[in-house]
């Protein structure tokens, strides 16, 4: 979930338990949710302050004890405020192997048939007990947890199908499948180059736009510049390093891309609101 925006394709948990668990506060280095993609589904839900989460083009905001539901091939970001949550990435075939009673709701959501909500709030406090049990399970991980986890996924699709609490797929107009692409294009680009210099020039030809309407369109999709966007990226790069790492403050702003180490410190405290240093201590 947390590697910088781009398709992420790697094995989840275990061929037998393809289940991918995060518990993310301020420490973690991927506070930030950077815009990625996966065919896996991903479900969370946020335990204190606020998450903004874009899903494609739309924006909302999650409160404490709300549960968010992605659904295969998202583009999604979260920006979280005095936040912590805690995500579940997952594969939908998964629960397509074993129960053949459940299989034709199951290929319903996985062929995407059908689009599961996407925020769930007190007003359906069925999901929200139900997904509590399943994360909690996976918190703690007593003896049988597995267990749980199979049955509170069961239970909320159960819910989910007996609430309906989708919307029969829609198809996206070409405009705006086009958009989505276009910027997936471009975070794929930035993840692939962030640690060389990249001119706004080469951010809008690698999706054949003009560096001002690209300014334009990269501004509506995510609200932020595309060079700001540049910067967050790298300074994500370099938390993780500076927390899993014993290189020195200057190795990292280097490799990251900055050129002069008191840039990548003022970049960095803008933010993080520290410096490199004390988050490194930290």
């Amino acid at each position: 979930m947390h590697d910088l925006g781009r398709n992420e394709d790697r094995l989840r948990g275990t061929y037998e338990f393809p289940f991918e668990f995060h518990h993310i506060d301020s420490s973690h280095p991927r506070y930030v949710m950077s815009y990625h993609w996966h065919v896996e589904c991903e479900i969370m839900r946020v335990l204190q302050g606020t998450l903004t989460v874009t899903l494609d083009e739309k924006s909302f905001t999650a409160n404490t004890g709300d549960v968010i539901f992605i659904n295969s091939g998202v583009l999604h970001s979260g920006i979280p405020q005095d936040c912590i949550y805690q995500c579940i990435v997952f594969d939908m075939n998964m629960f397509l192997k074993f129960n053949s009673v459940c299989t034709e709701y199951m290929q319903k959501i996985s062929h995407q048939e059908l689009l599961i909500y996407h925020h769930f709030t007190e007003k359906q406090p069925d999901i929200q007990r139900s997904v509590n049990s399943l994360f909690d399970s996976f918190w703690q991980r007593k003896p049988g947890y597995e267990l749980v986890v199979f049955g509170q996924f069961y239970h909320f699709f159960g819910l989910v199908f007996g609430n309906h609490y989708y919307l029969e797929s829609l198809r996206k107009t070409r405009r705006d499948y086009k958009r989505i692409v276009q910027l997936k294009q471009v975070v794929e680009f930035i993840e692939k180059n962030y640690a060389s210099p990249i001119t706004l020039q080469e951010l809008s030809a690698s999706v054949s736009m003009s560096p001002k309407y690209f300014c334009r369109f990269f501004s509506e999709m995510t609200h932020q510049t595309p060079m700001d966007y540049l910067n967050r990226q790298r300074i994500e790069q370099a938390c993780c390093q500076l927390a899993t790492t014993d290189d020195s403050i200057t190795e990292i702003a280097y490799r990251n891309g900055f050129n002069d180490l008191s840039y990548f410190i003022r970049t960095f405290k803008k933010y993080k609101g520290i410096t490199p240093g004390k988050y490194k201590r930290r």
